[in-house]
């Protein structure tokens, strides 16, 4: 009995010290194209699962914050999901608030404070931005297509992909797993030529519209920044399209995506000030509704 609790002791000192099994993560919010009034931002819901899925929390991080107000989310949660949407990369609230948490990222990681970043589709283009501000991004035809990935070369020593199984890469290479719905994307061939961009991120693959080689899955190599032009998280949550995969590989390939980046953010020991407002900045006290038959979502939480 004495050395099970010993043993029990040993391996919560061990995981507390090591990793937070207790993380919550912010999803950007996106501006309603048409507000109404107390109806201004969305997070689709399908993001929020996706992060639940791999055992985090989530936050809603608000536009239109304060500086000071953004810090004081930064420090409380433990990574950061910028989403796919409709948004200028160039100046929006969407870009000002993303830039704000991509520098407090950067000073914080800088200083070995551990802070994990993804950016989605919109958010994946956000941050090649950042990284070089030049308008870097080149028109695809890729609106509404599932795809399979070219992995190259330094997909190999990848941390995104270190854990997948081998059956599972063999099917993403070469079955139509990864959902785009993006009209423009970062031709590698800008990538290679921009200083910026080549020595900052890692290219884990590529994709082909037809007369474009395109990034389609990154990660920083000195930062834990992560991103995929296409969709992991529609796989197991959206059904309006035809053209989103659904079967057990893509849906697995949710839920490795998932995992890997809950378990990066549970290297942030980032915590809110008190359990009661941990509470009431959880998404948890918002209700998602249904889209209705127009709707480009399943469900989405209005703000």
């Amino acid at each position: 009995m004495s050395l099970f609790f010993c043993i029990s002791l040993t391996c919560l000192f061990y995981s507390s010290a090591t990793r937070n099994n207790r993380p919550v993560i912010g999803i950007l919010a996106q501006e309603i194209r048409v507000p109404k009034p107390n109806q201004t931002t969305y997070v689709a819901a399908s993001y929020v699962k996706f992060l639940e899925s791999g055992g985090a929390r989530v936050v809603p991080v608000m536009l239109d914050q304060t500086l000071e107000e953004y810090k004081r989310v930064f420090n409380s949660i433990n990574g950061i999901l910028l989403p796919g949407g409709r948004a200028s990369i160039i100046s929006s609230p969407f870009q000002r608030a993303s830039q704000i948490f991509y520098e407090l990222a950067v000073e914080a990681n800088n200083r070995g404070d551990y802070f994990p970043l993804w950016g989605t589709c919109l958010g994946f283009e956000q941050l090649f931005y950042f990284t070089s501000f030049k308008t870097t991004l080149s028109r695809t035809n890729t609106t509404g297509v599932a795809l399979p990935l070219s992995f190259t070369n330094e997909s190999k020593s990848s941390r995104l992909l270190k854990d997948f199984p081998a059956e599972l890469l063999d099917a993403l290479a070469s079955e139509p797993l990864t959902e785009h719905s993006h009209k423009f994307g970062l031709a590698l061939s800008t990538h290679d030529t921009n200083e910026e961009l080549k020595r900052f991120y890692k290219v884990i693959s590529t994709n082909w519209d037809g007369a474009t080689e395109f990034v389609s899955t990154f990660e920083a190599y000195d930062y834990p920044f992560y991103g995929t032009q296409w969709h992991p998280e529609k796989n197991a949550y959206e059904w309006r399209k035809p053209y989103v995969p659904h079967s057990p590989s893509a849906v697995r390939t949710t839920f490795f995506m998932a995992e890997f980046f809950v378990n990066e953010a549970r290297k942030s020991f980032h915590r809110f000030r008190s359990e009661e407002e941990e509470r009431s900045a959880l998404i948890y006290n918002y209700s998602p509704v249904h889209s209705g038959p127009n709707g480009f979502f399943e469900q989405v939480y209005i703000f």
